[in-house]
């Protein structure tokens, strides 16, 4: 196990500097996040088969024309091998989509945009950069995340970190155990 950080830009260089240091087989991007309401509630596990970084581009999420055909990458996608287990019930989650935002939403009005322009589950300060990071290195990565709190106004948003953390490392030792029968 290796912490990479928290936020994007942590996240990616300490991936990075991980995957650079030794060989890994797979990359298990295992954490908390807020989830969307009517998407999902506290304690619940989110297995993210994409994230979008939020931030990244246009405030209105459209694109635009870069210089020597340069393109934003700005969605990363789980592995489908390790993403399988989870499609396949075998480990029961919901299998969605995060987004990373190197901010935390602390409105009702930025969670219903957010939660709407990308179809997110749950947001994460992470998720896009460790799965863009493994991915740049060609080694499959996979994105679980424990929902501590509801996306929006911070008093009513049900904080519970211990019962986020808790649901990630069962969901994570259930893959893991998963992928050693395997």
């Amino acid at each position: 196990m290796v912490a990479v950080g928290v936020g994007p830009v942590e996240a990616a260089l300490g991936t990075a500097r991980a995957l650079a240091a030794r060989p890994y087989d797979a990359v298990i991007n295992a954490g908390i996040a807020g989830g969307f309401r009517e998407r999902c509630t506290v304690g619940d596990v989110v297995v993210c088969a994409r994230d979008d970084y939020a931030e990244l581009g246009l405030e209105d999420g459209t694109t635009f024309p870069l210089p020597g055909g340069l393109e934003l990458v700005r969605h990363a996608e789980a592995d489908p091998a390790l993403l399988q287990p989870f499609l396949d019930g075998l480990i029961p989650v919901i299998v969605g989509r995060g987004i990373t935002s190197a901010i935390v939403t602390g409105t009702t009005a930025r969670a219903f945009v957010l939660a709407h322009r990308f179809r997110a589950d749950v947001e994460s300060m992470e998720g896009f950069a460790v799965l863009r990071a493994a991915q740049l290195a060609g080694v499959p990565a996979i994105e679980v995340r424990g929902v501590s709190n509801l996306v929006g106004e911070r008093e009513s948003n049900g904080w519970d970190f211990r019962a986020g953390a808790a649901a990630a490392v069962a969901t994570t030792d259930a893959l893991l155990a998963v992928l050693s029968t395997g």
